[in-house]
């Protein structure tokens, strides 16, 4: 039997993840699956996190993208430095030759200045970003220039708390869960596709144990980021 794809959405089982329900689910995935109860051995119960879904969170996600998170943040400060806040009233006015003074690449500062006037004339389907069924949020992000499968996904699961996602194009869920299940390497692809077949309609909580044990493992903590509220 194929696995199911990345994007596809989950079965219907009531509900976003969120704190409460996390704990739960988390019994659940460590019960079935000694992989995931060595972690939470090994270094505890990760802690449920979540990000508003808010422009200034998109924004963030836009400017993680292929750097660190340390990187993206130290990006995002200066923004918001700069702008006041980061909404799409604030930013829309800056130029690129702005938004590049605040170590935007050209490419993401063309990406950040179109999700501002996209939101702002009603081209960004926000409502549907923010309150939308899973598949109409996900068309509506990839909609967006410059937002592609993997901040589609990471918003779908920290953001508007989907209990099913997987981020198969996240290079630390890649790299973590090629460590908690002991391959010989991070794990990309079908083949991270595959190994979450079992996890299934639980991935998203088993995303956060994999990110748990990949920062622990490190010595490292997830990146708090102020001003992400609002819009």
């Amino acid at each position: 039997m194929r696995p199911p794809e990345p994007d596809s959405p989950p079965p219907p089982d009531g509900g976003t993840l969120d704190a409460e329900r996390f704990a739960a689910t988390l019994d659940l995935v460590v019960d079935a699956d000694a992989r995931l109860a060595a972690v939470v051995d090994r270094f505890g119960r990760p802690g449920f996190w979540s990000r508003p879904p808010s422009f200034a969170t998109l924004v963030l996600l836009v400017l993680e993208q292929q750097v660190s998170l340390a990187s993206g943040k130290a990006t995002f400060d200066r923004l918001r430095a700069l702008a006041g806040a980061v909404t799409p009233e604030a930013v829309a006015p800056l130029d690129l030759d702005a938004l590049r003074g605040c170590g935007l690449t050209r490419q993401k500062a063309g990406y950040v200045a179109d999700l501002a006037r996209g939101v702002l004339d009603g081209t960004v389907d926000w409502a549907a970003v923010i309150t939308g069924d899973r598949d109409a949020c996900r068309r509506a992000l990839l909609g967006v220039r410059g937002i592609g499968p993997w901040t589609a996904d990471v918003w779908l699961l920290a953001c508007r708390g989907f209990p099913d996602e997987w981020p198969v194009g996240d290079r630390a869920l890649q790299v973590g869960c090629g460590e908690v299940v002991g391959a010989p390497g991070p794990l990309t692809g079908e083949a991270l596709v595959d190994v979450a077949r079992d996890w299934v309609p639980h991935r998203s909580t088993v995303a956060r144990v994999v990110w748990h044990d990949y920062l622990a493992r490190r010595r490292r903590a997830e990146t708090v980021v102020e001003g992400l509220d609002g819009l």
